[in-house]
């Protein structure tokens, strides 16, 4: 069975309750990610993984500059041993 098909068979196993749930657990998501966005915040590698539901490795492998649904994301500053990451919303 082909990845798509494997998803589209577990969006239909789920009730209207859990895809709904889903739902608002993005909402939630995408309006964090504006917070940080619209307060200038920088944020670790591995908080913005857990914002991105990723290993922290798959945020520092994308390299500095890039594209996250509505944010770029952009490579500020090391801090010690940590990373820190700015996003930046570019559709409004």
């Amino acid at each position: 069975m082909s990845e798509s098909n494997a998803i589209a068979t577990e969006d239909n196993q789920l009730s209207r309750a859990e895809r709904v749930s889903q739902l608002q657990n993005l909402i939630d998501t995408l309006r964090i990610a504006d917070e940080i966005a619209n307060q200038g915040y920088l944020i670790s590698s591995s908080e913005l993984a857990d914002l991105m539901d990723v290993n922290a490795s798959a945020v520092t492998s994308r390299g500095d500059h890039w594209s996250w649904r509505n944010w770029v994301i952009s490579r500020v500053r090391r801090e010690g041993n940590q990373i820190l990451w700015q996003l930046e919303r570019v559709d409004r």
